[in-house]
Formats: structure tokens, sequence, C-alpha cells
């Protein structure tokens, strides 16, 4: 026997995340209101920053990472050296310690009885 209760249509989900193709026009757009210069943004860099730290530490970690690069780089620039250097410096060094979070964790875990 079905049941004769009408049910009310569900909403599809709204995606709360943007295609490939519309990244640049976010970061424009952002740049713009934040007064910022976009073309200094590698976007593959800071993706790649938060893929391996999302994959090599924790997912809460990336944007926290992605933030402090992206501030690194800013004070390396306000010391005179190239942004987009700067900032692929610090994405490198960012991804290469995700890559060996793991084993630098492990070894800095308390072992039994150490308190």
């Amino acid at each position: 026997m079905t049941d004769p209760t009408p049910t009310k249509p569900t909403k599809p989900a709204v995606s709360r995340t943007l295609p490939p193709e519309a990244l640049e026009g976010w970061l424009a757009a952002l740049a713009a209101e934040l007064g910022l210069d976009a073309g200094l943004v590698p976007i593959g860099d800071v993706l790649d920053i938060a893929r391996d730290v999302a994959n090599g530490v924790a997912r809460p970690a990336a944007p926290l990472s992605t933030f402090l690069v992206g501030l690194a780089a800013a004070q390396r620039a306000a010391n005179g050296e190239d942004p987009t250097e700067a900032l692929r410096d610090a994405a490198r060094r960012t991804s290469d310690l995700a890559g060996r979070w793991a084993e630098l964790s492990d070894a800095q875990a308390p072992t039994d009885g150490a308190s």
C-alpha cells in the first residue's frame, strides 16, 4: 500500500564548489575586492599546496597552510623579493613538509612511559 501523504519535492543541493573554469573569475573578483593583483596568484601552485597538505597532514590544515604561505610570501615581498617567486618557494617548502609530515610527526610522538 502506498502512503497517501503528499511529500514535498526536495531541492537539489547547491554546489559550493567552483568548476575549474570559474576559478580565474572568482580569483579576479576577490582580488579586486581586496585591492590585490590577481596576476600574482599562481592558482595551480596554491591548489597543489592545499592538495598536498590535505593528503599529507589533514584536510583542515589545507586552508591554514595556504593562508600562511600567502602571508610568508607577502612578508618576503615587503622585504624586496619578487612576490611570485616568494610564493612559489613557500609553496614548494610547504608541500615538501607535508610530504614528510607523517614521518616527522611519528618521530615527535612520545614513546610509552614518556610524558
